[in-house]
Order: C-alpha cells, then structure tokens, then sequence
C-alpha cells in the first residue's frame, strides 16, 4: 500500500516474525528481468529459479522481503498503479511456484525526478539503510543474521549500512565485484553467485539464513 508520503510504498503481509533472519531481495534482475524501468504488467518476465527459491525460503519460515528503487516513478515513465499492476502480476507467478512475498517495500525519489518526487539522497532509496530498517521495525526481524540479494552495488552498501550479517551480488562483473568487496569486514560478508536460486541454495547449506529466537 502507498504510504502517506507519495514516494513510499510499503506492505506487509507479516507483520510478526519472532525475531527471525531474513532474506532481502532487489527485485529488477533477482526476481525478475531487468527491461529498465518495469512499470507494465505484460513485460513482468521471471528469472529462471527465482520462484522455487523464494518458495524454499517460504518452507523453512525465512520471511522474504523485497526492497526495490524506482527511480522511473521519478521520473514519470509510470506511476504507482503501475508498480501495483507489476507487483500483482508477480504474486501471481510466484503463487503458481507455491511461493510469496512477506513484504515490499519501495521508494520512487530520486534526484533527477519530478516535484513532489525530486528528492536528493533520501533514507529509502538505496545504497542508504532506510526500506531494511523499516522492514526490520515492523516486522521484529533478526538484522544481524539477515542477508540481502542484489544484483548491484548499491544493494550491498544499504545491506552493509543496516548491519546485515552479508550480501550476495549475482552475476557481477570484475570491476562490480571488487567495488562490493571493498564493503566487507569482520561483521560483514560479501559473495557472488549466477543467480538467486544459487545464493539461496548457498545461503541454506551454510547455515546463513538459519532461524533465530
């Protein structure tokens, strides 16, 4: 649901998780096909494995939780019935996958945006910490062994800056990969994987997304 703030979209289907670790997600090249500026229904195209993952995440109680930019809301490429109608047609394709979404949240400022959008930097939009924190607020979430997956640099450092315990890159060249590494330490891990059902099988295997109370 739209916030009361015109840039802010956030909703929750779980509100309570018992202090759980969580899966965070970028959505455009994760979940699904990054066709710039996704805003229409018919051009939703799902990544291949992406919905058995997140429905393995939904088996072992690992709330998912997806934190996505979108800048073309900004910018007025589309508008938030757009973004409604694409989230729509996604829960229908993860459904057929026996899988779902505990919550989403997004943020349409941007710097090079139209009034009342046109905001610098704001606590939402990523690399800053502000959707995971919100989650994490609302929904009683175990941050410090919570993981997100991104397919950019920029969701790693929002991972790093809410003190996330890491963060998987996919498919990300040398030069990206590096950038991202730079962002690691003692409290932070930083990996790569092809895809998300990758990082999840990864992720599982290794303990990291374990269940905590």
């Amino acid at each position: 649901m739209l916030m009361d703030d015109a840039g802010l979209w956030c909703q929750i289907e779980c509100a309570i998780v018992h202090h759980r670790a969580a899966l965070f997600l970028d959505r455009d090249g994760v979940v699904v096909a990054d066709t710039q500026y996704l805003g229409r229904a018919e051009d939703l195209r799902m990544l291949e494995g992406a919905a058995p993952a997140i429905a393995r995440c939904n088996a072992l109680q690992i709330p998912v939780v997806l934190v996505t930019n979108q800048s073309g809301i900004a910018r007025g490429y589309y508008d938030w019935e757009g973004f409604r109608a694409v989230q729509a047609a996604l829960s229908v394709a993860l459904a057929a996958a026996g899988a779902h979404l505990d919550a989403v949240l997004a943020c349409a400022y941007h710097a090079e945006g139209k009034t009342p959008l046109r905001k610098d930097n704001h606590l939402w939009r990523k690399p800053n910490p502000g959707m995971i924190l919100a989650a994490a607020e609302r929904m009683n979430l175990d941050l410090s062994h919570s993981w997100i997956v991104g397919d950019s640099v920029s969701d790693i450092a929002a991972a790093a800056a809410a003190r996330l315990a890491g963060g998987t890159l996919l498919a990300a060249a040398d030069g990206l990969m590096r950038e991202a590494l730079k962002l690691a330490n003692d409290n932070f891990l930083v990996e790569s994987a092809p895809d998300l059902a990758s990082a999840v099988a990864t992720l599982i295997a290794h303990g990291q997304l374990a269940r905590r109370r």
